[in-house]
């Protein structure tokens, strides 16, 4: 691994992200990045947060048009609510703050919390959940559906309303919608190894791979011998357009987005790209817009996930607005 020791790494990758974006001001001790203007111009703030491992989920996604700050915590491990709480007073310019929350009870538990205590200290705080993993009801780390790359629609989407000065229960609704509108499903081609073990956290036999996979490795629907592309893309995109027809309207158009785990080359993502588009289109499902890349990660683990969001021409407007992130750049 290309790290000094487990013991800082989540440290040493703070240090790094603060002298490669000076935009951004980095609190390496505290464990909270902030948009250096986050309080400029009355917003909404935004503030998410969640273990590190899937970058560059969260902080990478701090910046104009999308988070104002993110609360990484250790190594698939939920940051604590101290650190949200100061992420809500560096954001807050009184118009109120919106947590983002995926679905895992670590999370759910301290955001509720630094919620509560917030608002004791005076800011006004809505929440969110994502929870678009159609994979399974209840894993290792949650009690209900997973949160998982349609935490990037949520955040982009929620984003750009802040940024043009919607107050905080619309931002709230508009994210909500975003949730309830997006699903995606998950597939491991091999196991995740984290920092502290160095070995991986799970047996993935070689020659099979694991279906419905979350993004701590959690176990999914099923493990299976090892399969084509195109069949991958059969399943994936066919079990969460199944789910998605269930709560929207089936002829809308999509954002797509064909996210890797962190160990899958580009190559193999544009290519499977290329059969998620040849199911979307046999489906009679347009695609509106596209990202293909590294997102929503798991360390090294190989695999990919597809998200899929129905999207009207207000989502899409959101979508398109200009966004200037460590990660996500476009309209500037």
């Amino acid at each position: 691994m290309l790290i000094n020791s487990a013991e800082t790494v989540v440290a040493d990758a703070l240090r790094g992200l603060a002298a490669a974006h000076p935009e951004l001001d980095v609190d390496v001790e505290r464990r909270v990045v902030v948009r250096r203007d986050a309080k400029d111009g009355g917003r909404v703030g935004l503030v998410s947060g969640g273990g590190s491992g899937h970058e560059p989920l969260h902080a990478g996604f701090v910046g104009p048009g999308m988070l104002s700050a993110a609360c990484p915590g250790e190594v698939f491990t939920s940051p604590v609510p101290d650190q949200m709480v100061r992420a809500a007073a560096a954001v807050d310019a009184g118009q109120g703050v919106l947590f983002i929350v995926k679905n895992y009870t670590g999370d759910v538990l301290n955001f509720e919390m630094a919620a509560d205590l917030a608002g004791e200290d005076g800011v006004r705080v809505e929440q969110v959940l994502v929870n678009d993993d159609v994979a399974v009801t209840d894993s290792l780390y949650t009690a209900g559906r997973r949160g998982t790359g349609a935490t990037l629609f949520v955040e982009k989407i929620a984003g750009a309303a802040a940024e043009e000065g919607a107050p905080l229960e619309q931002v709230a609704a508009l994210a909500r919608r975003v949730n309830e509108s997006s699903r995606s499903f998950g597939v491991a081609l091999s196991a995740v190894t984290t920092p502290a073990k160095g070995s991986p956290t799970f047996d993935l036999p070689v020659g099979e791979l694991e279906l419905g996979i979350g993004i701590h490795g959690e176990p999914g629907r099923e493990r299976r011998a090892m399969m084509p592309a195109r069949e991958i893309a059969d399943v994936a995109v066919g079990a969460v357009l199944d789910d998605l027809a269930q709560v929207a309207p089936a002829d809308g158009p999509v954002i797509a987005l064909v996210n890797g785990m962190g160990g899958t080359p580009l190559l193999e993502l544009y290519g499977f790209h290329a059969e998620v588009a040849r199911v979307l289109s046999e489906r009679g499902v347009p695609v509106a817009r596209t990202l293909v890349g590294n997102y929503v990660t798991s360390l090294d683990m190989a695999g990919c996930s597809v998200s899929l969001c129905r999207a009207d021409e207000e989502l899409l407007r959101l979508w398109d607005a200009p966004v200037q992130t460590a990660a996500l750049r476009w309209g500037r």
